[in-house]
């Protein structure tokens, strides 16, 4: 499944490595190139994601770090501790196949259009 949109506002997320353009192996020269989408350059950002409430137990729930492929340049001032919201977070399936077929590996990973700084109404402009 692809693009699955999920509601993030539960949520808390502090960066924990600054973003940085996302970078794909060439599978011809096996050399290092900038993931680009529709002639755009995708970034991926490392944030820590924690439930702003208590669970149905009453505890608050340990948080996890996640990585984020943003959809754009996210631009400046997302340093290491800043506090963000995700602009249109979506999911992602993926899974691994060995030669004979069976899967090996599967997993979820993360997806948004951008980032905005928490409790901020207004969306951040692209670089």
């Amino acid at each position: 499944m692809q693009d699955i949109p999920f509601v993030s506002t539960g949520y808390k997320f502090m960066v924990t490595e600054t973003p940085t353009m996302k970078m794909r192996e060439n599978k011809k020269t096996k050399e290092l190139e900038p993931a680009v989408t529709d002639g755009v350059a995708e970034f991926v950002v490392m944030l820590f994601a924690k439930a702003k409430a208590p669970g149905r137990n009453g505890r608050m729930a340990k948080g996890e770090e996640i990585k984020v492929t943003l959809a754009t340049d996210p631009g400046d001032g997302f340093d290491e501790g800043t506090y963000v919201e995700l602009i249109a977070p979506m999911l992602n399936t993926w899974q691994t196949t060995n030669d004979e077929g069976r899967i090996t590996g599967s997993g979820l990973w993360f997806k948004a259009e951008g980032l905005k700084p928490a409790g901020l109404g207004a969306v951040r402009d692209a670089a």
